[in-house]
């Protein structure tokens, strides 16, 4: 996480710069996205586990695992853009200058999923890249156990894919950059085509079914890939009012 906001902070620097605003605003906005995405990622987890949370507050707080993207991405959101707003900067071309940090960021936040084994391992597979988490931080004993599965089991590597699909959206960020788009389009786009990937993902993930066959993860994804898409096909003139 720390490699990610370090990362990101330096790609927002340079979309500010880009824009003429001042570039050390980007490790102010680096700070607030930390804070409020940290905060709104464990209120979602909490939320969603509320029972476990009244059993073990203090764990639930203090753990280093069970952070969730969508409530990170709600939480840093508001707490950017209350930063935005206080220091009277052009909240469209903030956003844009963000919005390819979080894809690379999102990406390499994956491989700490990876590495530590967090939870989001997929369904089993005998592709030749599967594998098994045996020491991963939180539930791999207690999922292969529920699920009448042997602790050596092999499954798809999700954070992997996602890590590849959000690098590969950051390229296609940074170019459309280039082409010097309508101020918002960046966000929007970001906000598509991260949910088309994690809808995607969440396909082979392990996650419970909340609704119609689908996930917590895979309904945010809709709501946003549908938020974007009005967004992205508005008249140029009114998307500007959000300015």
């Amino acid at each position: 996480m720390a490699v990610a906001f370090l990362v990101g902070g330096f790609v927002v620097s340079l979309g500010l710069e880009r824009d003429g605003i001042d570039p050390d605003h980007a490790w102010s906005i680096v700070f607030w996205a930390a804070v409020g995405g940290i905060v709104g990622s464990r209120l979602l987890v909490i939320f969603d586990d509320w029972q476990g949370f009244l059993d073990r507050p203090l764990a639930f707080l203090l753990t280093g695992s069970g952070f969730i993207w969508y409530g990170g991405l709600v939480g840093g959101f508001l707490s950017v853009s209350a930063y935005i707003v206080r220091h009277g900067l052009g909240w469209l071309n903030v956003v844009d200058a963000v919005a390819p940090a979080l894809a690379l960021g999102h990406a390499i936040g994956r491989i700490g999923c990876q590495v530590s084994g967090d939870g989001d391992w997929g369904t089993p597979s005998s592709l030749p890249w599967a594998m098994t988490y045996p020491d991963a931080v939180i539930g791999w004993t207690t999922w292969t156990q529920s699920a009448g599965l042997p602790l050596d089991v092999r499954v798809h590597p999700a954070p992997v894919y996602e890590t590849l699909a959000y690098c590969a959206i950051f390229l296609a960020l940074w170019r459309w950059r280039e082409r010097e788009p309508r101020a918002g389009s960046l966000l929007w786009l970001y906000l598509l085509l991260s949910s088309i990937a994690r809808f995607s993902v969440e396909a082979i993930r392990v996650e419970p079914v909340i609704a119609l066959g689908l996930t917590q993860a895979q309904w945010f994804a809709i709501f946003l890939a549908f938020a974007a898409s009005v967004l992205l096909a508005l008249p140029p003139g009114r998307a500007r009012l959000a300015r």
